[in-house]
């Protein structure tokens, strides 16, 4: 009997609790799950491939079925090459589906005969990105109960000797929200309309911008 081999892939930039919980039942699924890390020499990391991939074979040990690698390219080359016939992808808001969607479809017209399966992330974890994780930590936050112990542990290492990865750079940020060109208001406007219209516009992009900083404090 063949058997099932399915590829998980991401970058895992650091690895999270809701990484491992989908590991956990993945590996409850097919056969043999494969984590595959994504090396993107484009994209500036946090942790490096070697960091992420030693973290992420530390925390599938207890797994049998599980293993960790690292591909490039195209997923459908790397699953072909795996003898893998499904990818495992997660789904944690319709943001999501609709990205995921649209990803299924193209390796589907690449690859007929690689299947794509949606996972629901645990309750507990249908927040949790690793992009949110980092904003987090740059900003001071805690991460208990976001990261695997091993993680966070690593991650406040990295943030000791590394203290220059988790500088925010907040005078850029405001410079990018106010810099950007406000909505165009339709003709027939008064000028005192228009004003009010684009400080109405940055008034919201400055709240959103203290909501991403995690401040909900109005300045006085």
């Amino acid at each position: 009997m063949k058997k099932s081999v399915a590829i998980y892939p991401g970058s895992f930039d650091p690895p999270t609790n809701g990484h491992l919980d989908l590991i956990a039942r993945g590996s409850k699924i097919f056969d043999e799950l494969v984590v595959a890390i994504l090396r993107n020499p484009e994209k500036e990391a946090l942790f490096t491939l070697g960091e992420r991939r030693r973290m992420l074979q530390a925390l599938t040990e207890p797994f049998g079925n599980v293993r960790v690698d690292t591909f490039e390219g195209l997923l459908v080359d790397y699953a072909r090459g795996q003898g893998a016939s499904a990818v495992l992808r997660g789904i944690r808001a319709i943001s999501d589906y609709e990205y995921e969607l649209q990803m299924a479809l193209m390796n589907r017209k690449l690859a007929p005969q690689l299947e794509t399966v949606f996972m629901m992330p645990a309750e507990a974890y249908s927040y949790l990105s690793s992009r949110l994780v980092k904003e987090i930590a740059r900003l001071g936050g805690s991460t208990t109960g976001l990261l695997p112990e091993l993680v966070e542990r690593r991650l406040r290492e990295k943030m000791a000797k590394e203290p220059h990865m988790f500088r925010l750079n907040q005078d850029a940020h405001r410079e990018e929200i106010n810099s950007a060109p406000p909505p165009a208001i339709p003709a027939g406007r008064t000028n005192g309309a228009k004003r009010g219209g684009q400080r109405a516009w940055r008034d919201d992009r400055r709240a959103e911008a203290r909501r991403a900083l995690g401040s909900t404090t109005k300045k006085k």
